[in-house]
């Protein structure tokens, strides 16, 4: 072999080593494989995208996958530039409360220090409603409005149909370039319900949907939270198990952050939602990593993420341990009972 190529072979063989360690910088968090105690299981946010040399990740011990962060997320929390609204202060999740003896919708009002109207605009309740024992109900953090996000919406929309200010939007619901998908819930902090029809259009639709549409996200399918706050159901598993598409569609979103907060964007942590062709959103909450892109075509059981949710770890959001939040936006979950 001669001199040249030599060093061809040598230079070839060695780029992809180069590559994958210089995404991950000092860390070996990347290695998914990696049981021991002392290495986080999530991959550390890099201060900027080189999509031409993307990080590599194991699936399954028998593959590499390349993980490509789409966006860079600064560690400042957007919620800490509004007065009122600081993450230290607020917490930013809904949650679901079930009624107890001798409660009534003006005692959960003052209970949870939101306004009666708030309590009714997001159970689809009126004045005249009596709420009973074991009944569950939607609880925003703050008074307003809690949306569901539709093709052609954007924040200066939202905010004038629901007297809203856009400021408050934005950092309330740690929105980055004030960009709004298809399939996003958030929070109107003061907004206000303009009519009952806009009331009855707001929430998206809970038809069936046929039981083979959807493929469990995690291939052991195993429950460990039935259906909650929204629509969803949670998968467990192990942390850095492939969480894979329910179904063919579009990747509309891809949320990653760096913060170690239990309510990053809304308690989900980082997240991924797809479009399917049938108009249903699907989401996958409390992700490690993201294998796929925004505007990228996926494949039902495609590998689109790494399961995440380990307390205390960047993106975990609101977790006590590893799994999937699957979330259907636009049908009925069909994994609910």
């Amino acid at each position: 072999m001669g001199i040249t190529a030599l060093f061809l072979f040598v230079f070839v063989s060695f780029v992809p080593v180069l590559t994958f360690n210089s995404y991950a910088g000092n860390s070996d968090s990347c290695l998914v494989n990696d049981k021991s105690e002392e290495n986080s299981l999530f991959c550390p946010v890099i201060k900027s995208s080189y999509p031409e040399s993307p990080a590599f990740v194991m699936i399954n011990n028998s593959s590499l996958v390349a993980s490509t962060p789409p966006n860079t997320f600064s560690s400042q929390v957007l919620g800490a530039l509004v007065t009122g609204y600081e993450q230290e202060d607020v917490k930013k999740v809904i949650t679901e409360y079930i009624v107890e003896k001798g409660d009534t919708l003006s005692s959960l009002a003052e209970k949870f220090g939101i306004s009666m109207n708030t309590i009714l605009w997001a159970n689809d309740l009126t004045k005249n409603s009596v709420v009973k024992p074991g009944q569950k109900l939607v609880i925003l953090p703050v008074s307003g409005i809690v949306y569901h996000v539709k093709s052609g919406d954007t924040i200066s929309s939202i905010a004038q149909i629901y007297k809203g200010k856009i400021d408050e939007i934005i950092a309330f619901n740690s929105i980055t370039n004030e960009a709004v998908y298809v399939g996003d819930i958030i929070v109107i902090p003061n907004g206000t319900m303009p009519s009952a029809v806009v009331q009855k259009q707001q929430s998206p639709s809970s038809a069936p949907i046929a039981s083979s549409y959807f493929i469990c996200p995690h291939s052991a399918c195993r429950v460990s939270q039935w259906l909650h706050w929204y629509n969803a159901i949670d998968f467990s598993g192990k942390c850095g198990d492939p969480i894979v598409a329910a179904a063919s569609g579009t990747v509309v979103k891809v949320q990653l952050t760096s913060s170690t907060s239990k309510w990053a964007f809304g308690g989900a942590g980082n997240h991924i939602t797809i479009l399917h062709p049938n108009g249903v959103v699907t989401m996958y909450g409390h992700v490690s990593a993201s294998l796929v892109n925004p505007g990228e075509s996926v494949s039902q059981g495609q590998p689109i993420a790494l399961m995440g949710g380990k307390p205390g770890t960047p993106g975990a959001g609101l977790s006590t341990g590893c799994h999937v939040h699957f979330g259907v936006t636009g049908a009925k979950n069909p994994f609910s009972r």
